[in-house]
């Protein structure tokens, strides 16, 4: 029996665009085509598409789980103990949690004092999450995970900004700027290096109150890590320009920053999607990024190059935006063009 795309996706839990996507990279390519010219998938891939998405569950990349299957490494029945080793050690889970929360109902019932709110607060923080993410997707994202270690991290930062807050440090200091930078990296860690996930996280902080309040990351301390990061960047630009130049971009550089993450985001799909930088998709994400370059770069193209070489410089001004070498590469291939089409242009 063979099976058309969208009979397999719907089977599998996909979507016909991931599985176009894995043929586009190698990793899942259809036995054959119909007469009519439509792609066909025999047991065999069948059983390859249950190992990629096995072996993605258990938090591989799609280039990992390539590897692994085309070197040999892992045969489909050690693929299904594996399986079978993390649903173990899930179900352990599980019936941990279960006995605790039959532990605390007890000494509810009991009236004795007991941790409850430990509990509810990770139920609503599952919760929560599951709005905003869909069940493949949280398996992609560290945030997402019961991982003490992570936890405590995140805990520490929250504590050393609510402490630089109290005794009212600026976001200029450098103790500010350290703080802003370890919180930036820990987050582009922590969202597994998607822009998407990033801009879903924020949005999902906005509008959640209770994800607020359990994470202990108010508004004032987002504001202060936001400033603290970006004083941590322009001290490097006043490097390169002159005290004009430097007062234009200082009185401009927060105007549209929190336009990047989502334009970031719309990059990496743009990549991760194998879409032309000559493209209508790829003229208008380069065209939007010379507008938010040129809002705090100005539009005086000898101004515009000493920023281009304080970022060819400076590693630092490379941290904290989820940007990969393909995505610059893309993006430098899709400005060029449009460069070429309209005359000189910022870049």
């Amino acid at each position: 029996m063979l099976l058309q795309t969208g009979e397999l996706a719907r089977h599998a839990g996909v979507t016909v665009r991931t599985l176009h996507h894995y043929e586009k990279i190698g990793l899942l390519l259809p036995s054959g085509r119909s007469d009519a010219g439509y792609r066909l998938y025999s047991q065999r891939d069948v059983q390859r598409l249950y190992a990629i998405q096995a072996l993605t569950r258990m938090g591989l990349s799609l280039a990992e789980v390539r590897e692994m299957l085309e070197s040999g490494m892992l045969s489909l029945g050690q693929v299904i103990d594996r399986q079978m080793a993390m649903l173990r050690e899930q179900i352990d889970q599980a019936q941990r949690l279960h006995a605790r929360l039959t532990t605390l109902r007890s000494g509810l019932q009991t009236g004795e004092e007991l941790d409850l709110q430990t509990w509810l607060t990770t139920l609503e923080m599952m919760t929560m999450f599951d709005k905003w993410f869909s069940p493949d997707e949280l398996t992609q994202l560290p945030f997402a995970r019961q991982d003490p270690l992570r936890q405590q991290a995140w805990r520490d930062l929250v504590t050393e900004a609510t402490q630089m807050l109290a005794r009212d440090v600026a976001p200029e200091a450098p103790e500010a700027q350290a703080l802003a930078t370890r919180w930036m990296e820990t987050l582009e860690r922590d969202t597994a290096g998607d822009p998407a996930f990033l801009t879903r996280l924020n949005a999902m902080h906005h509008a959640e109150p209770e994800m607020q309040r359990q994470t202990g990351i108010t508004p004032a301390i987002l504001d202060f890590i936001t400033r603290a990061f970006a004083e941590s960047k322009l001290a490097i630009y006043q490097r390169y320009l002159t005290p004009e130049e430097f007062a234009w971009t200082r009185a401009h550089y927060f105007d549209r920053m929190m336009e990047w993450p989502p334009l970031v985001a719309r990059l990496n799909e743009a990549v991760r999607n194998e879409a032309s930088p000559q493209g209508e998709e790829g003229q208008a994400i380069a065209a939007a990024w010379l507008t938010l370059f040129s809002s705090f770069a100005g539009t005086d193209p000898r101004t515009q190059m000493k920023f281009r070489q304080a970022m060819a410089e400076e590693p630092h001004l490379s941290k904290g935006t989820w940007m990969t070498a393909p995505m610059l590469a893309w993006l430098q291939q899709a400005i060029g063009t449009l460069m070429q089409a309209h005359g000189p242009a910022s870049r």
